[in-house]
């Protein structure tokens, strides 16, 4: 790491700002040039442990960057992750309110539900199977608080961006079928997801396109937050990955994700 305490603190402050006041804050990585991807994490840590002094309470994760394509995009060789807050949840079907957001995307996905702790160093998909109690379709909400284009100099942000951004996680809506694992003889590689935005088809996409098995990347992760002594908790929401790209919203959209024998999934932005 190359940021100080005093540096990462108020770097998760600029964070919170912009969400509280829907103004974007100004690129970390112009900023902070010499800034890693440890440090990237470290602020976004930060900023989830201000959130937890203000009453929060940690209620999952979420995976991002699953595909090699958008991993070679952005110049990355694993995916990256994110903290799902209680106040991120929304039942299907929900209306909500887009004014929360500043810049809306969206995605489709799987979401695990733990029955069991799953930690590293040495956790398999196997294990990733066992400890889950059912899975079920997902909508991911993401949003920016960081601007994704520098108005001076019109350079995109980069990946520290993003991950210091909470991977970019915003919100999330569950619905559909939920199934068991265990007694499910589905091949979780071929689920797949039409996604429609007011009843238009926009995206597309099989559950093999997230490290090739969903499960993959919960594992990815009970291995990658082991180095920091974290265990996947009983009753946490692991969103596994997108396996579509993601699709830009506005207030008066509709999102339908049609996951086939498992259900579908929507939401409103109002």
């Amino acid at each position: 790491m190359s940021l100080d305490q005093n540096t990462l603190a108020q770097a998760a402050e600029r964070l919170q700002q912009a969400q509280r006041t829907r103004l974007a804050c100004r690129q970390f990585s112009l900023d902070y040039p010499e800034m890693t991807i440890d440090d990237a994490y470290a602020i976004q840590h930060a900023w989830m442990q201000l959130e937890l002094r203000n009453g929060r309470t940690i209620k999952g994760h979420k995976i991002g960057l699953t595909s090699k394509a958008m991993q070679r995009a952005v110049n990355i060789a694993e995916p990256d992750y994110g903290t799902l807050l209680d106040d991120m949840f929304y039942r299907d079907g929900a209306v909500i309110e887009s004014e929360r957001f500043l810049q809306l995307k969206i995605e489709a996905e799987l979401a695990f539900v733990l029955a069991k702790p799953l930690a590293g160093p040495d956790c398999t998909l196997f294990d990733v199977l066992d400890a889950t109690a059912y899975i079920t379709p997902a909508l991911e909400i993401l949003d920016a608080r960081i601007e994704r284009i520098d108005p001076q100099t019109r350079r995109m942000r980069t990946v520290l961006d993003t991950i210091s951004d909470n991977a970019a996680n915003a919100a999330l809506v569950l619905g559909g079928r939920p199934f068991r694992p265990a007694v499910s003889d589905a091949d979780m590689r071929r689920i797949g997801a039409i996604v429609s935005r007011n009843g238009e088809v926009e995206e597309t996409g099989l559950a093999a396109g997230v490290l090739n098995h969903p499960g993959y990347g919960v594992a990815w992760l009970a291995n990658r937050l082991h180095r920091f002594g974290v265990t996947l908790q009983p009753r946490q929401v692991i969103l596994a990955g997108s396996f579509i790209r993601p699709i830009e919203v506005v207030k008066g959209d509709t999102v339908v994700a049609d996951y086939g024998e498992f259900g579908t999934v929507s939401c409103h932005f109002g």
